[in-house]
């Protein structure tokens, strides 16, 4: 296979290195933004209903907050909107019903709609949590299809083998939230986790659940394989703690054949 000796010998170690965006720090920093908001949202607007607090009964002014609930509850984060919720019932309390500035519920009235501002919060969180989620569903699997298909477009057009490989590490950091993968002819041995051709993640003989944990901090090896044989390996470093889905471990196994396959293809033409 003469393409694949070729790529062999030319590397020095790795054809193809690129670095991904950390995904997970953004993700991360736009969380802390959205629980600070579940607790900051629902003080500020019970303190800007205390001038109208003698004006409009304690119904009105749990109507308003609830509209706060349904605001952070938009964002699809159960835990925010049940924090939303917590922190609204204790803000309409303390400021809003007598006695103010206290905890003490002298009024069934004031219980009853306190208990009923945490529960409809609570709901709706638990409605918008559900929305996103089908909504991240249905948007990550065409994502997935999407970067299939460009490695699959490549390979049937037959693109050079190791621009397909660029194109597939771009394709695998953004499927496995990596910080920065290689193409390699060569295994690396100080790799000792591995994505299998069914998707599951071992390291040695220990199935990894990436799918709670993320990737192996060390890196993970994804053997590229074409017509039965192993011609190469995605060396991919991931970015620590990013949980996995196993489909789109079983996409990336599918992009790596992509690749193995192409290569194969090569070196078959160029060998005839």
């Amino acid at each position: 296979m003469g393409t694949v000796r070729d790529l062999h010998d030319v590397e020095r170690p790795g054809v193809v290195r690129t670095a991904a965006p950390p995904h997970g720090q953004t993700e991360a920093i736009r969380e802390r933004w959205i629980m600070a908001a579940a607790v900051v949202a629902p003080v500020a607007a019970a303190l800007l209903l205390i001038p109208w607090r003698g004006h409009l009964d304690t119904a009105a002014n749990a109507l308003i907050l609830v509209v706060v609930i349904v605001a952070v509850a938009s964002t699809g984060r159960r835990l925010a909107a049940a924090l939303s919720a917590l922190v609204s019932a204790v803000a309409f309390d303390f400021f809003l019903t007598r006695p103010y500035y206290s905890l003490r519920i002298t009024r069934t009235s004031d219980l009853i709609t306190e208990i009923l501002l945490l529960v409809v919060g609570l709901a709706v969180g638990e409605l918008a949590a559900r929305g996103r989620h089908h909504r991240r569903a249905a948007t990550t699997g065409r994502d997935q299809v999407a970067r299939l298909h460009s490695v699959t477009e490549m390979a049937a057009t037959g693109r050079d083998p190791q621009e397909i490989a660029a194109a597939a590490c771009r394709e695998l950091e953004h499927l496995l939230s990596l910080r920065d993968s290689r193409f390699s002819t060569r295994p690396d041995t100080g790799i000792k986790g591995q994505i299998r051709p069914d998707g599951r993640v071992v390291v040695g003989t220990i199935l990894w659940a990436s799918s709670d944990l993320g990737l192996p901090t060390h890196g993970v090896d994804l053997p590229v394989r074409g017509h039965g044989q192993v011609v190469g390996h995605f060396i991919a470093t991931p970015v620590v703690g990013v949980p996995i889905p196993h489909e789109n471990l079983l996409v990336a196994v599918a992009v790596a054949d992509q690749v193995g396959s192409a290569m194969v293809a090569d070196a078959t033409r160029s060998n005839a």
